[in-house]
């Protein structure tokens, strides 16, 4: 069993390495729905004071560095199209 959520893993990676993005609004909405930072990273302050940080997770994501090349190559096609991509 541990070997086809294996097999279904390396699918949806290479799946996701083969999007290619051909037009603006597919472009704008990865790069809206993909966060550009991990957004689980936490200081937690009381009173003013650290109590606790929080590290990024995201790198335990087994998709973490294919949603993140995704994200970069919707960045680049809104950059290469004269798109505001830095609002993003």
């Amino acid at each position: 069993m541990n070997v086809h959520k294996l097999d279904i893993l390396q699918i949806v990676q290479q799946k996701l390495d083969t999007i290619e993005i051909h037009n603006t609004a597919l472009a704008q909405l990865l790069c809206r729905v993909i966060p550009s930072t991990c957004p689980f990273e936490r200081n937690i302050n009381l009173f003013g004071y650290l109590i606790m940080y929080i590290p990024p997770l995201c790198k335990l994501n087994p998709l973490y560095n294919q949603l993140i090349e995704l994200r970069f190559r919707a960045s680049c096609y809104l950059a290469q199209h004269h798109e505001n991509a830095s609002k993003l």
